[in-house]
């Protein structure tokens, strides 16, 4: 293992997923580290007294002073970059890094290869994809990074890999300038977490960066010409191609959609006059179509990788989505209701949207400073009703005013989680036979709910009892 760390005065700042297992490492690395944290929580608590008990200092309460004697800063990644520790740091000359920077400089030799995915919404769901075609060319894999499981655990750990599908988000890649992805994808882009970033711009440039010093792919999103932008801009390795991926009939150097069927005619020996079919539309479940896309990009991917067409097959047939996104509850009188709680923002709702054509639409929550006028105008001709709830259900109220104005809308004024049953329950009555009773809310959840995970297990919860 590196020896660089051996004795140096490393400060982690922030506890949780990725900060507990990089103060771990660092200190099994001989570094003398000292963790800081805003919180002051009983599981910050809990945490603390671990890593105390290794010898990790840890001061609680306190994320904006620069402990003295620092040499480096390993940050988790939702920590802003105007953070005073930061601005501390940068005053005193002290490197700072994101865990995924360490993750990559902690790699040995013979490290497997990074398949690297980003982008505004899609992100988990193509990440575990692209794990399900890999195990399926028989690969030893794993998906990792955003998705919860720790690179620094996979990087660090006993346990070999052949290739690792890897999970960045933006927040992730702001920091992690030495990383440099075998293959990678952007898979879209739309305005998020803007007041981290500071603009649009700052944003897509983080997204960029999982493009640097890519060696055979760059594959982007040819419908999001802001995806093939960001390559154009990216420093590759020579040979490595720019690589669309398309709804449509796919041209040269490109993954897409023929008569049901999803073919490549970008890893094939002739991509000007052969394509080569990869599996049908119906073996990607959900088959809506932005859920098709993300089966594209894990496609493109794992064949970068040299992975063959049948296990592309194979691993989309064996891939279960997680909950909550874009999942069918249930059938009742003849209606559809489907769980997209996930939809947490215009972007991701207005894909679940236009996956069906007639939609009783329950939305609202935190709307972290959306507007929501193109996602409704975009909807309008969809949309058999509309029922509203959160905090700032009133904007989407008043862009369906302006767009939609035929549409019936029910504005509940309450914010307790129990007006998710009432919301179902009136979303029932708006519904016709042969429509689908959509949660997609295009807000945050935490105005009603802890996460996304329990609204969307509270709308369940509702449908069955209207089932029963």
């Amino acid at each position: 293992m590196p020896s660089e760390f051996q004795g140096k005065h490393v400060t982690v700042a922030g506890l949780g997923v990725s900060g507990v297992p990089a103060a771990k490492v660092l200190t099994g690395l001989g570094a003398r580290v000292t963790v800081v944290d805003d919180g002051d929580g009983e599981r910050a608590r809990a945490q603390a007294e671990e890593l105390r008990a290794l010898g990790v200092t840890v001061r609680l309460g306190d994320g904006a002073t620069l402990p003295e004697g620092t040499e480096l800063i390993v940050t988790a990644p939702g920590w802003p970059p105007d953070k005073p520790l930061f601005a501390a740091a940068e005053a005193a000359g002290v490197p700072v890094w994101g865990d995924v920077e360490l993750a990559w400089r902690l790699r040995g030799p013979d490290a497997a290869p990074w398949l690297a995915v980003t982008g505004t919404n899609g992100k988990t769901t193509t990440v575990q994809m692209l794990a399900a075609i890999l195990t399926a060319a028989g690969l030893r894999t794993a998906a990792v990074g955003n998705i919860g499981v720790s690179l620094l655990d996979a990087v660090t750990g006993e346990e070999e890999y052949d290739v690792l599908a890897v999970e960045l988000s933006s927040y992730q890649l702001h920091r992690a300038p030495s990383v440099r992805a075998h293959s990678a994808v952007v898979l879209n882009l739309a305005p998020d977490h803007l007041d981290w970033h500071g603009s649009m711009a700052a944003y897509a440039a983080d997204k960029g960066r999982v493009y640097e010093g890519n060696q055979v792919a760059c594959v982007y999103n040819a419908a999001d010409p802001a995806t093939e932008e960001l390559v154009r801009a990216a420093d590759v390795e020579e040979g490595c191609r720019a690589i669309g991926f398309t709804l449509g009939t796919p041209g040269p150097s490109q993954l897409g959609v023929v008569e049901g069927i999803l073919v490549d005619r970008a890893f094939v020996a002739d991509r000007h006059r052969a394509a080569q079919e990869l599996a049908e539309v119906s073996d990607v479940v959900p088959a809506a179509p932005h859920n098709v896309a993300n089966a594209l990009a894990a496609a493109a991917l794992a064949r970068a990788f040299g992975v063959p067409a049948s296990a592309v097959r194979d691993g989309l047939r064996a891939f279960t989505p997680d909950a909550h996104r874009i999942a069918h509850v249930a059938d009742v009188d003849e209606v559809a209701y489907v769980d997209d709680s996930k939809a947490t923002n215009t972007h991701a709702a207005s894909a679940s949207l236009a996956a069906y054509e007639s939609i009783v639409w329950i939305a609202g929550g935190l709307a972290k400073g959306a507007t929501f006028d193109e996602l409704v105008a975009a909807a309008a001709g969809r949309l058999r009703g509309a029922v509203l709830i959160g905090a700032d259900r009133a904007l989407i109220r008043e862009a369906l005013a302006r767009h939609a104005p035929q549409v019936p809308v029910v504005d509940l004024d309450r914010t307790d989680t129990g007006a998710m049953l009432q919301a179902v329950q009136e979303a029932r009555r708006l519904a016709r036979p042969g429509d689908t009773v959509l949660l997609a809310p295009a807000c945050a959840s935490m105005d009603m709910f802890t996460n996304y995970n329990r609204r969307g297990e509270s709308f369940a919860q509702a449908v069955r009892a209207l089932g029963a």
